[in-house]
């Protein structure tokens, strides 16, 4: 089944289960006496028990149901089931709490994409005229594509692989460019790989994405 292209999909959902690049900037300035040991501390430590959590969770429910696990694997258990419900509510209270990191990151990109001034990414009126716009669309959406497994598939193809292979090798580029003759032989050694990395995702998302739209015809 690895060899198989539809193995793709998985690969797209576990980028949107690491995603949190765009919040970056923000952890690193409000994390206390922010250094960059401390910041690779938290973000190493962060990201390992997130991993052993996905792990954990994904390896169980299929190993419980296979081939007939749903997107969403609380559904494949009964409603009556005590421990589940309480599982239910849980999930429903971190994505409630959770929602908004993600949401602030959303807005504040496309503001930044927008062009809006300085004096507009300050003005309480202009955002929350840009959070009712965002959240109006999305919840739209959200009405219509109920199918868990594309929307994770889809999102991690395009916007996950973007944010985590692409992005960050172009923007690693253009820092050694920048820096000149004062960027070391390791950092210009390096830009062939970061390279490499960014056609990698390219490659990936591509396939990811084509998959993730023909399980929905």
């Amino acid at each position: 089944g690895v060899l198989n292209p539809n193995s793709f999909i998985l690969i797209c959902m576990l980028s949107t289960a690491y995603m949190a690049h765009f919040n970056a900037p923000k952890f690193y300035t409000e994390l206390k006496n922010n250094t960059l040991k401390r910041y690779n501390t938290v973000v190493s430590a962060s990201f390992a028990v997130s991993i052993a959590l996905m792990a954990v969770v994904a390896s169980l429910g299929f190993l419980t149901f296979g081939a007939g696990s749903s997107p969403l694997i609380l559904n494949n258990y009964s409603s009556k089931d005590v421990l589940m419900s309480i599982s239910r509510v849980a999930v429903a209270v971190s994505i409630v709490f959770s929602y908004p990191l993600a949401f602030a990151g959303l807005r504040d990109g496309a503001v930044d994409i927008l062009g809006a001034s300085g004096e507009k990414k300050a003005d309480i009126g202009y955002l929350n005229k840009m959070t009712a716009l965002l959240l109006g669309g999305i919840t739209a959406l959200a009405w219509k594509v109920k199918d868990l497994a594309f929307v994770l598939s889809f999102g991690g193809a395009t916007l996950g692989n973007a944010l985590i292979y692409v992005y960050p090798a172009l923007m690693f580029r253009s820092a050694v460019k920048n820096m000149g003759d004062k960027a070391s032989k390791g950092l210009k050694r390096e830009v062939p790989f970061a390279m490499f990395s960014a056609a990698l995702g390219v490659v990936m998302g591509g396939i990811g994405a084509t998959m993730a739209v023909r399980s929905i015809l």
